[in-house]
């Protein structure tokens, strides 16, 4: 065979190597499974090496490589760098992981451009600024902070660990990039149930309901899909400062629909009406002129109002707080002090009670005295014991002389 012939046969051999390049997918064989759980790779009919690092073997996580791999099982995989001098017989970074994920972008990319309104199931594997970092199906997605739920979420770290049903609302697999939407789906779950809800519930209904979350004016209680508002207001006949100091997230509670707004989607919720009315039961437990001790629960110009059971307060007037003048309550009364009151007055159809403290303290001396005072003057003024010329003109006097 001539030289020409030779040279003409190995460049022909050369060219049906084929070549490796990063990015390029290609079938290799295992050759062996190191101490650092990688997996070596013969690349087919290139005469090289490579290794799929462990944390790159699949989408999900390989507890067991050796069990999972075998010697001699061949592969699929794609080129994800070099590594070391080619020339010096280097080899490559391997990696099965991304090769599913490639599939999963095509996939998903396909879908969205089929249907906008693609769905898919999203597990949450940190939070970081602004969102959370999810995974779906080996692929790395992100979901902003304002596209987690329908309301404002300040903490980010609960959502860690867990798993939601999302919608696709943007995905560049060149660019890795695939933005998510939890509160889209959520927002169309609530209108079906919000519907659903609607069409069941009628004003003055007592139903069961969770606390799904609190807000300085109130609680809102799920009813199933759908939440209700519970006012402040409404939560209890005691006076309620802070909604947390009574309700938690997750307490199962009955409530009372007071209105439905089906054009807004708001159903207004009272938890204190489905309690005994506290003002119901004052008469058969207090009588006019009953003694009882009560707690100051505010000052107001014209007195203060002493809250004598749960739900039930009466009102001191400031003229009856005590028997010397007070120029406003404020300077003899403070919120939360305790004091005993005797009952003036009972009307509890129209929720009032009259109150007075100054009814159990003795009057002072200086009344006493002034009330003899007075007796006395009258005394003096008394003609009964004055001499028969001394008394002036009689009534038989005075009607005669009228009379004439």
């Amino acid at each position: 065979m001539s030289e020409e012939n030779t040279n003409k046969d190995l460049l022909e051999a050369l060219d049906s190597v084929p070549q490796v390049t990063v990015g390029s997918v290609v079938n290799g064989e295992v050759l062996a499974i190191d101490n650092d759980q990688q997996v070596v790779v013969g690349i087919e009919n290139a005469g090289v090496e490579g290794v799929i690092p462990r944390k790159e073997l699949s989408s999900q996580p390989v507890e067991d490589v050796r069990s999972q791999f075998k010697v001699g099982d061949k592969v699929k995989v794609v080129v994800i760098s070099r590594i070391g001098d080619d020339k010096e017989g280097g080899s490559f970074l391997l990696s099965i992981r991304r090769l599913e994920a490639l599939k999963v972008w095509d996939d998903l990319k396909a879908k969205f451009d089929e249907n906008n309104d693609v769905v898919v199931n999203a597990k949450v594997t940190r939070n970081v600024k602004g969102g959370l970092v999810v995974n779906v199906d080996g692929v790395r997605g992100f979901i902003p902070a304002s596209m987690i739920a329908n309301h404002f979420v300040s903490n980010l770290k609960q959502y860690n660990g867990q798993e939601f049903e999302c919608k696709i609302v943007e995905i560049v697999p060149e660019e890795n990039r695939l933005i998510l939407s939890h509160s889209e789906v959520v927002e169309k779950q609530q209108a079906a149930a919000r519907e659903k809800v609607m069409s069941e519930l009628n004003e003055g209904d007592v139903v069961e309901g969770k606390v799904a979350r609190l807000t300085n004016f109130g609680a809102f209680v799920d009813l199933g899909g759908v939440d209700g508002l519970v006012h402040i207001s409404e939560i209890s006949y005691d006076r309620v400062n802070k909604v947390s100091d009574v309700l938690s997230v997750g307490q199962e509670v009955k409530v009372k629909v007071l209105k439905l707004d089906e054009e807004r989607g708001r159903i207004s919720l009272s938890i204190k009406q489905t309690e005994p009315q506290p003002w119901d039961q004052v008469e058969d437990k207090f009588n006019e002129g009953d003694v009882v001790e009560g707690t100051v629960k505010r000052l107001v110009d014209f007195g203060a109002f002493v809250e004598v059971m749960p739900g039930v307060e009466g009102l001191v007037h400031i003229s009856q707080i005590s028997h010397k003048h007070v120029d406003t309550p404020a300077d003899v009364l403070k919120v939360g002090q305790n004091v005993q009151t005797k009952i003036l007055n009972i009307q509890p159809e129209e929720h009032r009670l009259a109150l007075s403290m100054k009814a159990l303290e003795p009057e002072p001396e200086g009344n006493d005295s002034k009330k003899d005072a007075t007796k006395k003057v009258v005394s003096d003024k008394s003609t009964d014991n004055a001499p028969e010329e001394e008394k002036g003109f009689t009534l038989g006097d005075i009607v005669g002389k009228k009379l004439d």
